[in-house]
């Protein structure tokens, strides 16, 4: 087991001793008129924005929800379909699921790909929702490219015992104390020391106010995800970029060994909340991603294999 696409693992030490011491975004406008999507009796809450040849459709990650992408909504919309979604368990969704798993994510977003009728899908997908959108593209060929951001920064590694004992810790406290420990967690391990106290406040916020089933239960299913991780991108035929933050590397040597068509693209000087904490060095990034995506017309048998090259020679700055 590890943790994948929660950062600094290493740091769950500092969350214990923080607790043993213990705003608003800018809303996106002019969202289509939606219709009701439901997968299975579960509610998808998603707006709608925009037209275009190319629909990006954005997942965000563990405790917060879709208003994270806001800026990214107000930088594309003039040029493509913008879609964002909020998780079941999280934000405006259902909170009537049977079980948190990456898997039945993914299900959801394909859920929501196919009742939009949209073709010609980028997802993109904040940390937990990097794997989310994983499960999603090796199942729905409607998926042209995927955008991770601040995720698979450690695919294969193993934890070492030591952090094994203090994930466990962990998880006994988000169980007996979520509202307090979640919040703790986000304050010691994913900001950047130059990250804007609104944002850590807002984060913090989120945090503490996320329902305490839904996230635990979707954080035991994303630790639990590393083996199923390698195999979903040994079969990925799409292509892989990955904005994300320097604060901690991103490891090359466990993509490389799967043989994924993958673009690493840095940015400077934030935590693990690119989008918000530098949005607009993050919409530069993203539109040079987007600009080397191509719409495929092809039918299943026409796209290409995992083993084709894709022209993702792309220099962050």
């Amino acid at each position: 087991m590890h943790i994948n696409n929660l950062p600094s693992h290493a740091l769950l030490a500092c969350v214990i001793a923080l607790y043993s011491c213990t705003s608003p975004s800018d809303k996106a406008e002019n969202p289509v008129e939606p219709v009701n999507i439901y997968n299975g009796d579960v509610k998808i809450d998603y707006k709608s924005y925009g037209n275009g040849e190319i629909a990006v459709l954005f997942v965000h990650g563990w405790c917060i929800n879709q208003t994270y992408w806001d800026s990214q909504v107000d930088a594309l919309k003039s040029d493509y379909q913008v879609i964002t979604m909020d998780l079941p368990g999280f934000g405006q969704s259902g909170m009537n699921k049977e079980k948190w798993t990456i898997e039945g994510y993914g299900e959801d977003v394909n859920a929501l790909i196919d009742q939009l009728k949209l073709s010609n899908v980028v997802l993109v997908g904040h940390s937990m929702g990097g794997n989310v959108i994983l499960e999603s593209a090796v199942k729905n060929r409607k998926v042209i490219a995927l955008i991770g951001v601040d995720n698979f920064k450690d695919v294969g590694s193993e934890l070492t015992p030591e952090v094994q004992e203090q994930v466990d810790a962990f998880m006994v406290m988000l169980q007996e104390n979520f509202k307090e420990i979640a919040p703790a967690y986000a304050e010691g391990s994913l900001f950047h020391s130059s990250t804007d106290s609104l944002v850590k406040k807002r984060v913090m916020e989120d945090f503490a106010s996320s329902n305490p089933e839904s996230a635990i239960g979707s954080l035991k299913a994303l630790l639990d995800y590393g083996v199923k991780e390698q195999t979903l991108l040994s079969q990925l035929e799409q292509p892989l970029y990955l904005i994300n933050s320097n604060a901690s590397p991103t490891s090359r040597e466990g993509l490389d060994s799967l043989g994924v068509s993958y673009q690493v693209l840095d940015i400077d000087s934030t935590g693990h909340y690119p989008m918000i904490e530098k949005p607009e060095v993050f919409n530069e990034l993203l539109k040079k991603v987007l600009d080397r995506i191509e719409v495929k017309s092809q039918t299943i048998s026409q796209l290409p294999s995992k083993n084709d090259s894709y022209d993702i020679q792309i220099t962050a700055t």
